[in-house]
């Protein structure tokens, strides 16, 4: 099968984008803007791969979508804008990427004959939850501008299922983590700023709460919803890792052998969601689970990052 990556020279993009080429015999083309999240970089290890193809180009470029179709018999698409706190200073890039970026691909998937679209949506879309874990047949109540982006590409999508049967697939994981990541993202910004002997910033009391999930299980995710998802579905994929906030500090402190008193608390951002959890039974009756702890892959990243 070959596969259109948008967004593949991001963090999960570019991540799934070696995993594969490696784990299976699918080609891939990756298409990305190469905005401030995206490097060329990111695709080092694969750039000069048989199977593999980049493209510089954006979304919402529908000539150059349709182009690249003719040839695909899936999409995958990451392409996305994600830092909240970015959303909540300036919604606009996150309205044209994130939702006129995924409508311009819907569009111009339905003049083609490909097999399965996926749209990789996220946990954040559900909004929080303070016990108990989200099910797919939740609704959507985001509270920031970010997720309200997701939701909506995510409705549209399931609507051209419903009116011109896109065979699209969406996958909701949880918060990521893993080599790649941006530095402006937690975990990779805890792990500079303690490496360096810098202060740890926590929003509010570092009580938050997230399901963290090593990139390569997502990619795995990823790769079974290409081969066994049904069209129309929706499938969360968690690890059921879940950690607050400065548990994750502590944790980042300890392997780097920093000091415990440069994590510090800073006033909350607007309408920050107190705890994210998925049920992910629905994909895991598909054969997926996840294989790494919360420690083995901070572990691999902590390496990454320094």
């Amino acid at each position: 099968m070959r596969l259109l990556v948008t967004g593949g020279a991001g963090f999960i993009g570019s991540n799934f984008v070696s995993y594969i080429l490696e784990q299976s015999e699918h080609s891939v083309v990756t298409v990305d803007s190469l905005t401030y999240a995206g490097e060329k970089a990111n695709l080092d290890a694969v750039w000069d791969h048989p199977r593999h193809e980049f493209v510089k180009g954006d979304i919402r470029d529908d000539t150059l979508i349709a182009n690249l179709l003719e040839n695909c018999e899936a999409v995958v698409n990451f392409a996305a804008q994600t830092h909240v706190d970015r959303s909540i200073e300036g919604s606009g890039p996150f309205v044209q990427t994130n939702v006129a970026g995924s409508q311009t691909l819907f569009e111009t998937a339905l003049d083609t004959d490909i097999e399965r679209f996926v749209q990789i949506s996220t946990d954040e879309v559900y909004g929080e939850i303070e016990d108990g874990v989200f099910t797919e047949t939740d609704g959507v109540a985001p509270r920031n501008p970010y997720a309200a982006t997701k939701a909506s590409a995510d409705l549209l999508g399931l609507s051209f299922y419903e009116t011109h049967d896109l065979p699209i697939v969406l996958l909701r994981p949880s918060n990521n983590f893993g080599p790649r990541q941006h530095p402006e993202k937690l975990i990779p910004k805890l792990i500079r700023r303690a490496s360096a002997g810098k202060s740890l910033p926590l929003y509010g009391d570092g009580t938050n709460v997230r399901e963290w999930t090593y990139v390569e299980d997502t990619c795995s995710a990823v790769e079974t919803i290409v081969e066994q998802g049904t069209v129309g579905e929706i499938y969360n994929a968690g690890s059921g890792n879940e950690r607050s906030n400065i548990e994750v500090a502590e944790t980042i402190v300890e392997i780097v052998g920093a000091d415990e008193q440069l994590i510090e608390f800073v006033p909350d951002r607007p309408g920050h969601d107190q705890r994210y959890a998925l049920d992910s039974s629905k994909l895991q009756s598909l054969g997926w689970e996840p294989k790494w702890t919360f420690r083995s892959g901070l572990d691999v990243t902590v390496d990454y990052h320094l």
